[in-house]
């Protein structure tokens, strides 16, 4: 019998164990045998690793060959005549089994895989053992060798090599698939062993806690330490990650209603990889400090900007509240300041913590219920001038090519982005591709991880974007190096452009930007030569008030060169949080409706008029930064804000000038926040809603890759915590809105069925099934944004899992490219804008010699709310910490660890040096996520005008050490 194999590629028949079947050329024996459901025993082989052929369990006969050969990496040949299971190969099949399990402890790690359920207390190893039945003789035993003492110094993994077969898996998995480079094979013979660093202890090594490792081990020698001892587990459940913007798939593994462990699941952007959050950054929702019940503030305490006090101690300010008193409260309060002082008088933040549903109705509430466009989330504080320069320039918002397009790149620009620290599994497949031959040209003032595997490094001044990126245009157009077809048939405005970097040469920019000017040039030359280039940014460029400047010159640089529209080339802002990307596309920003449709244009807002049944504002509504400058001003102001609903965002750490912005919620008539923990914020707050963590819900998120990908509740939220579209919808139907999400319409499919809800009483009449719900809120997203995502139903979704968009039909598989042939402007073509060098808000001085800049780091991530409450993460980040240079310390007279005080204009902190010589000279780097030493009370407000987003990545600062 002839089994096809299923591929267009070259097919090649052999004989495998008496019968013809067929390969893909380039296959291994063992991938033909596993697709024809031919079982051989391997260990040292995992798919996704390079095959190695070391542990030579999968060996197997081929006639006329005199030796046995391994399975794994020997390619099926034409003819070949293989034999699996000959008496030979069994025979040398099972001495290998027996051999490994005798040198095994008595005391097993790894009882079950977590794949496939396999029993025995040595993982693969046994199971494969007990299906070949072998045991392991006596005499065997006896010439075990002396077991190494196990490694327990990682807060995340233990080390227990005398469980280690050597397979090299774990080699593999940290210098070839993560690129990390940490884990070694070191010695020879019977002193040979697997070594972190220079045998260091894993804990003390330069291991980031990826995981990989672990995920690979067969034996369970590299283990995540909630596993040891038993692997039992009630479920195992597919999600998504809930933090960075890459959209990690990912498998919750869950007993008791607690997650103990995650394993990387087959995604289209990770394909099993997962970082140190995504993989051991899950406990954050079993915290103690959860919120369980609403909470109303106390009479006798008035509101201060304290907003640092122990989280567990709410009760000194807030009393537990039933659902129905506190819901009647937000309600009541919110329609009372609307009809007394009129709809701009609300405002709402939404979050891109949660799901696209959750993002959808939430800025509806506000639209339809508040009144107003006064509704915006972290999008303002991270890539608003992206998408504001990106809109402009080329009609979409979103990425034009996906991370994955590296493998089809000759050479990427990474400026203003730690990729390695920020989105750790994209900069995987930049390292991958890096080692095949891509040139990667990182930009940034600091130093990044990303440049070991650099071509070219471009450390440019701070605040100089533009000059670097005009210069790189200068010498495309000088040299001719333009792509005039291109020009002519796709771009506008070009003339402008050259016009406007005629003074930008690289001579007259490199005391400017500090780059040489033959540097520039090289780069510059590279990419518009390349058959294909990318660029990627993050918010090192989008975070200045010079934003949307810095952009719209990376897109000129792009089109001069004809660098779009074709694989491995494009523009692509990373995006920061597990949803920032599709909250912005469900319209949770103030100046648009879903689908970046502007509330300004007459057409759109009749349309959602329509389809929303309710009057709307035809006005942009007011920015984060703008809705804390209206909430501080005069009472004659007609449009001070009054009153607030915060859902999952924290501006009492996340806002710049924090002094200023945490006045501004405490001056509030009603603050509402809606959360999983005591926040910053919600020390602010007149009511807190207790809501659900992202393992608690089921939902969509939109990753960076324009990649919508559906997570399924794991486990159950705590207490009497409510599911946020749940708390939305209560409090709609308290401001007067019919909504009743809880069963579909079958007038109108994919519209919620509308009728009379309760304007107070009992809350409470829950829906029959909140995964319905969601799926109701769903359709009506997928309808309000029909150009993009029309053609992925619900029912798709959870059949595939993840679909790109833009996906106009149920056969589309989405545009993973776009622009291949126009752009979604009003004339088809990209608009250039000429740019012009327009410094920082505030420079440094006398006074405050030294330049700020923040940022993320690798182990936490936002404000720090839930990665500071995950065991692991903290015990790898525990202190915050300001990053100098050794010059910087020699200046100042002080070791590493000194205490200092650093302060600003707008404020002071207190902080511990941290020695990094890739932080510049006048430059001091903080992470925002320390609730004790927050960044933003030094950070500048200062909004850049375009898109309104604040210049985080610059202001000036002095430091003083402090005696301890």
């Amino acid at each position: 019998m002839t089994t096809l194999a299923p591929s267009s590629q070259t097919v090649i028949t052999f004989t495998l164990n008496g019968n013809a079947v067929q390969a893909n050329e380039g296959e291994s024996i063992l991938q033909a045998a596993q697709r024809h459901g031919v079982d051989i025993p391997h260990l040292c082989y995992k798919d996704g690793l390079r095959a190695d052929g070391n542990c030579r369990a999968c060996v197997v006969e081929i006639a006329g060959e005199r030796t046995l050969a391994p399975s794994c990496c020997r390619s099926v040949t034409a003819g070949m005549q293989v034999q699996a299971h000959s008496e030979r190969a069994v025979k040398s099949q099972k001495l290998v089994l027996e051999l490994l399990l005798s040198d095994m402890p008595d005391q097993g790690y790894k009882w079950n895989d977590g794949e496939r359920g396999l029993a025995g207390q040595h993982g693969e190893l046994s199971d494969w053992a007990a299906r070949l039945n072998v045991s392991v003789r006596p005499q065997l035993k006896a010439l075990r060798r002396e077991q190494p003492r196990a490694d327990v110094s990682h807060p995340a993994m233990a080390v227990n090599l005398d469980a280690c077969i050597q397979c090299t898996r774990c080699v593999r998995a940290c210098r070839e698939v993560q690129v990390n480079d940490v884990i070694g094979y070191a010695h020879r013979g019977a002193h040979s062993a697997i070594v972190f660093d220079l045998q260091d202890p894993m804990g003390n090594s330069t291991c980031v806690a990826c995981g990989e490792c672990v995920q690979v081990c067969p034996t369970g020698a590299l283990m995540p330490k909630t596993l040891i001892g038993s692997q039992r587990v009630d479920k195992v459940v597919d999600s998504v990650c809930p933090f960075c913007g890459v959209g990690c798939l990912l498998s919750y593994k869950v007993r008791d209603n607690k997650i103990v462990a995650v394993d990387g699941r087959d995604g289209p952007a990770n394909h099993s990889r997962l970082c140190v959050k995504g993989r051991f950054g899950f406990d954050y929702a079993h915290h103690p400090h959860r919120l369980t019940q609403p909470l109303i503030r106390r009479a006798d305490v008035p509101k201060d900007t304290t907003v640092t006090r122990d989280p567990a101690d709410w009760a000194s300010v807030f009393r537990v509240a039933t659902w129905d008193e506190a819901l009647n409260l937000v309600g009541g309060q919110l329609q009372q300041l609307r009809d007394a002082f009129g709809p701009k008088s609300l405002a709402g933040f939404g979050s891109a913590k949660g799901s696209n549903e959750e993002a959808y109705l939430f800025q509806k509430l506000v639209r339809t219920g508040f009144g107003s466009n006064n509704v915006d989330h972290c999008t303002r504080l991270c890539h608003a001038s992206s998408v504001a320069a990106l809109l402009e320039g080329v009609g979409s918002g979103a990425v034009s090519n996906q991370v994955s397009d590296v493998d089809h790149a000759e050479l990427i620009l990474v400026i203003g982005s730690n990729t390695a620290g920020n989105h750790p599994v994209a900069a995987t497949w930049m390292k991958n591709a890096a080692k095949r031959g891509l040139k990667i040209v990182t930009a940034d003032p600091r130093g990044t991880d990303l440049d070991k595997q650099a071509w070219r490094t471009l450390q440019f001044k701070a605040d100089t974007d533009v000059a670097l990126i005009n210069a790189m245009i200068h010498t495309i157009i000088e040299e001719g190096l333009t792509d005039p077809a291109f020009i002519a048939a796709r771009v506008s405005n070009f003339e402008a452009v050259r016009e406007g970097v005629r003074a930008f040469s690289p001579e007259a920019m490199a005391p400017v930007c500090g780059i040489p000017a033959a540097r520039i040039r090289e780069v510059a030359r590279a990419y518009a030569k390349a058959k294909a280039a990318m660029i990627f940014w993050g918010m090192g460029i989008s975070q200045h008030v010079h934003g949307t400047d810095n952009v719209r010159s990376l897109i000129a640089l792009c089109m001069v060169a004809g660098q779009i529209g074709k694989p491995g080339s494009g523009l692509h802002p990373l995006r920061g949080q597990n949803n920032v990307q599709g909250a912005s596309d469900a319209g949770l920003i103030p100046m648009m409706f879903p689908n970046y449709q502007r509330v300004t244009d007459k057409a759109a807002h009749d349309w959602f008029e329509k389809f929303w049944g309710a009057k709307l504002d035809d006005q942009p509504g007011y920015t984060v930064v703008e809705i804390m400058r209206k909430a501080l001003s005069d009472e004659s102001d007609p449009h001070k804000v009054r009153g607030m609903y915060i859902m999952g965002e924290n501006p009492a750490m996340s806002d710049p000038d924090l002094n200023h912005s945490r006045r501004a919620l405490a001056s509030l008539s009603h603050l509402v926040v809606q959360d999983i923990f005591m926040t910053e914020t919600a020390w602010l707050a007149d009511v807190v809603l207790p809501a659900t963590a992202w393992p608690e819900k089921t939902g969509t998120v939109s990753n960076t890759d324009r990649m919508v990908q559906l997570g399924r509740q794991a486990i159950e939220p705590p207490g009497n915590a409510k599911p946020d579209l749940w708390i939305i919808q209560q409090i709609a139907q308290r401001m007067g809105l019919t909504w009743n999400y809880g069963e579909m319409d079958a007038a109108a499919p994919g519209r919620p069925k509308q009728g009379t809800a309760p304007s107070g009483g009992s809350a409470v009449r829950e829906v029959a099934s909140v995964g319905a719900m969601v799926a109701v809120v769903y359709e009506e997203m997928r309808q309000a944004m029909h150009t993009a995502i029309g053609g992925i139903r619900w029912a798709r979704l959870q059949r595939e899992g993840s679909v790109t968009y833009p996906c106009l039909s149920a056969a589309d598989p989405g545009q993973a490219t776009m622009f291949a042939d126009h752009f979604p402007t009003s004339d088809g073509r990209a608009h250039l804008v000429p740019t012009l060098l327009i410094q920082a808000d505030e420079k440094p001085d006398a006074d405050y010699p030294l330049v700020l800049i923040t940022g993320r780091q690798l182990e936490h991530w936002h404000t720090g709310s839930m990665t500071r409450r995950s065991q692991v993460l903290d015990a790898l980040e525990p202190v915050a910490t300001a990053s100098v240079n050794g010059r910087e310390l020699e200046r100042l007279g002080v070791p590493a660890g000194t205490l200092v005080n650093l302060r600003s204009r707008r404020g002071a902190v207190t902080v511990r040096l941290r020695c990094d010589d890739g932080t510049p000279d006048g430059t001091v780097f903080m992470p925002f996520v320390y609730r004790e030493a927050a960044a933003n009370l030094l950070t500048n407000a200062a909004l850049d005008p375009i898109g309104k987003i604040p210049e985080f990545k610059y202001c000036a600062v002095c430091m003083t050490p402090i005696n301890e």
